[in-house]
């Protein structure tokens, strides 16, 4: 008997030793936890079918990929504050580019906040927050950096006249604009000097401490500037034009908007559009889709180039900030509630988790609460309790590591659908309806997304209070995905559809009114 009781204790100390040991491995483990992110500026979701991205496809089929990721607003500034606070563009009141949340709504802790707060190292090379009021002017510096973000130099020519025409060899402000680099101002472009910044910091960083790099590249935001090589990689004879390149009959006017922005540079002004509800040409509805392809062609290789410095320890996350519309539904750039406009990809390379695609709709403010709970940060991710919530840390997402672990049953139960929105100055398309300020803002559209719907309801919205009347109503859009990708057909008015209209609204409003009664299940 003795000598089992003493064998017994021998075993279950060796157990307590076990534990020790693995407990001090993890931590370990967690204090060489670094995290990378990288935005890639106005990148919609791309299919092979659309191009070829090599080195973004290698990154996805080693990670986990979320091929149902929405962005809570198609305009930077609100989506990367919402997407580096955790908050939806309601919680911040940020719909244009003209406010700082820590001044006009509560000093909110941002993602490379905290992980400062935690012992990290966070650096910000190129375009993550938006630059201007809605960062303070600084990046949020010095609260979310360890040190002064980095921009590239050569931003300062992002907008300025070097593109060659090719029958007045006049340089003008163009959509499209190859380059031969060496001839460019600074020989060298934005995206190449964010990318060398980046390999400096990761070669030559204190690896006495973890770190969080975020690595914003703004191709294939406009203008279309890229090496002209590119070029050459997206034949136009395959460059494929969207299926309906005409604005639907059902859709309402609320919905469109005039893509001010492109129809405003040097070769596009020159097709003499009309305004608001012109369509582009066939043949520049080719050029443009051929150039968006090819500048994210120039910035995937940069991306390969990044892995390569990149240790294996390092959790990745690769996004953007919104989609953009190439000639769909007569639509460009970004500004709707449509999916190519929100529709972006969510790729999370994890040390030791199995590589798997996941089609549930996500959002981008799930990023923050997930990679909290992936690093192993001792905070608790709670939920904001409504867009009011003054507190310093709480969140309008959800942490997204469940699904990750193939608990696919109880993230669904929890939610499976994907909220964004979009605001309007009037119902009928102005010179301001792509970007209207806050004061200018009448109408706010509300758009709800499951894995085969979406369900759009643009309301009265008062710009001062932030509240919402859902009895005031100027558009309606319903879509089927199962049929209809490119939501071309509006069934709001199909008597088939009536149930799940009602119900894909009571969804919607119950979510950002809790006052609704909440839906008992999604669809």
């Amino acid at each position: 008997m003795y000598s089992l009781n003493m064998n017994s204790t021998i075993f279950f100390n060796l157990l307590i030793w076990v534990e020790i040991v693995h407990s001090i491995k993890l931590a370990n483990d967690l204090k060489k936890s670094n995290v990378l992110i990288i935005f890639v500026d106005d990148m919609r979701h791309l299919t092979e079918k659309e191009v070829y991205l090599p080195n973004i496809q290698k990154l996805a089929g080693e990670s986990i990929q979320f091929s149902n990721a929405f962005a809570q607003q198609s305009l930077c500034a609100p989506s990367r504050n919402s997407i580096l606070t955790g908050r939806r563009p309601d919680a911040l009141h940020l719909y244009d580019f003209y406010s700082y949340w820590r001044e006009f709504v509560g000093n909110f802790s941002t993602m490379p906040q905290l992980f400062k707060e935690f012992g990290f190292d966070t650096y910000s090379v190129g375009k993550i927050f938006h630059p201007g009021k809605s960062s303070n002017f600084t990046d949020d510096y010095p609260y979310s950096w360890s040190e002064i973000p980095y921009h590239p130099p050569t931003e300062r020519y992002r907008n300025a006249a070097v593109c060659k025409d090719r029958k007045t060899k006049k340089l003008q402000k163009n959509l499209i604009c190859p380059v031969t680099v060496k001839t460019h101002p600074g020989r060298t472009l934005p995206d190449m000097e964010t990318l060398k910044r980046s390999i400096d910091i990761l070669s030559q960083r204190n690896r006495s401490k973890p770190f969080l790099l975020a690595v914003g590249f703004h191709k294939p935001h406009i203008p279309l500037k890229y090496p002209h090589q590119y070029l050459k990689r997206v034949p136009i004879s395959e460059v494929n034009p969207p299926n309906n390149r005409y604005m639907p009959k059902g859709m309402p006017s609320v919905a469109w908007h005039p893509w001010c922005d492109v129809r405003y540079r040097d070769d596009i002004k020159a097709l003499n559009i009309s305004f608001p509800m012109g369509i582009m040409p066939t043949k520049w509805t080719l050029k443009i889709r051929q150039s968006y392809y090819a500048a994210s062609l120039y910035v995937d290789d940069l991306i390969g180039q990044l892995m390569g410095y990149v240790d294996n320890n390092t959790i990745i996350v690769l996004t953007s900030d919104h989609g953009w519309s190439l000639g769909e539904n007569g639509l460009w750039a970004k500004y709707s509630n449509f999916d190519v406009a929100l529709k972006v990809p969510l790729i999370f390379k994890i040390p030791g988790q199995t590589p798997r695609s996941i089609t549930t709709p996500v959002e981008l403010i799930d990023i923050f609460p997930t990679l909290i709970e992936l690093v192993g940060l001792k905070q608790t991710t709670s939920k904001c309790k409504s867009f009011n919530d003054k507190s310093t840390l709480c969140f309008d997402g959800k942490s997204l590591v469940n699904i990750m672990r193939n608990n696919n049953a109880t993230f669904t139960a929890r939610k499976s659908y994907a909220i964004s929105q979009y605001p309007r100055p009037s119902v009928r398309p102005t010179i301001n309806s792509d970007k209207p300020r806050l004061k200018n803002i009448k109408i706010m559209g509300y758009s709800i997304r499951t894995k085969k719907y979406r369900y759009t309801e643009w309301i009265s919205f008062n710009n001062t209070q932030f509240t919402r009347n859902w009895n005031k109503m100027y558009g309606i859009e319903l879509y089927n995905h199962m049929v209809d990708g490119e939501e071309s057909n509006n069934l709001h008015f199909d008597p088939n559809y009536i149930h799940v209209r009602q119900k894909l609204s009571r969804m919607l409003r119950s979510h950002i009114d809790p006052n609704f009664k909440r839906a008992v299940r999604s669809i």
